[in-house]
């Protein structure tokens, strides 16, 4: 149940289309599809080539002061998730991730900081990995030991603006 209730969450608030929303999407990745082997994390059983997808966001909000960018996995059969990419402190005015070379990785759920793609377990449904935009109104002083928990704790009261979508992948 949660687990659905996460994805149509996620879908609605990709669909709302408000104007002059923040938005966040990827060429490489289309919103509820299944997500190419060329991104998927190559280790723990899975053989991809670990390629960090670009992502694109529009709209963000004026007053902010930094951004920045996750992507988790609900459907890890973990009690929190798998926390695949913290990206910290990006420049507001980049548009995308390949303009963010001086943001900071977070620790991801793989004990090191940087990108990791999605690697369920064989045999699991398709897991969910929801790519969320966070528009902060201070550029706090993230590190790359940063941590998921850390990072949500010390944002609470400064979002201006999220925006999400879902990509799928399943082996």
């Amino acid at each position: 149940m949660k687990k659905h209730l996460v994805a149509f969450v996620c879908a609605a608030l990709a669909l709302t289309g408000i104007a002059g929303a923040m938005t966040v999407s990827s060429p490489d990745i289309q919103p509820g599809a299944t997500i190419a082997k060329h991104f998927v994390f190559n280790g723990f059983g899975c053989t991809g080539d670990n390629v960090q997808p670009r992502v694109e966001w529009q709209g963000v909000p004026a007053g902010a002061k930094a951004l920045a960018l996750t992507i988790w996995d609900p459907d890890a059969p973990t009690t929190v998730g798998w926390v695949h990419w913290l990206l910290l402190r990006i420049s507001p005015q980049a548009a995308s991730s390949a303009d963010a070379a001086s943001a900071v990785n977070g620790l991801t759920d793989f004990g090191k900081p940087g990108y990791g793609g999605p690697c369920p377990p064989p045999g699991d449904p398709p897991h969910h990995y929801i790519f969320t935009l966070y528009a902060l109104d201070t550029d706090f002083p993230f590190t790359p030991q940063t941590t998921y928990a850390a990072f949500h704790f010390t944002i609470r009261g400064h979002v201006l603006a999220t925006a999400t979508f879902t990509g799928r992948y399943g082996q």
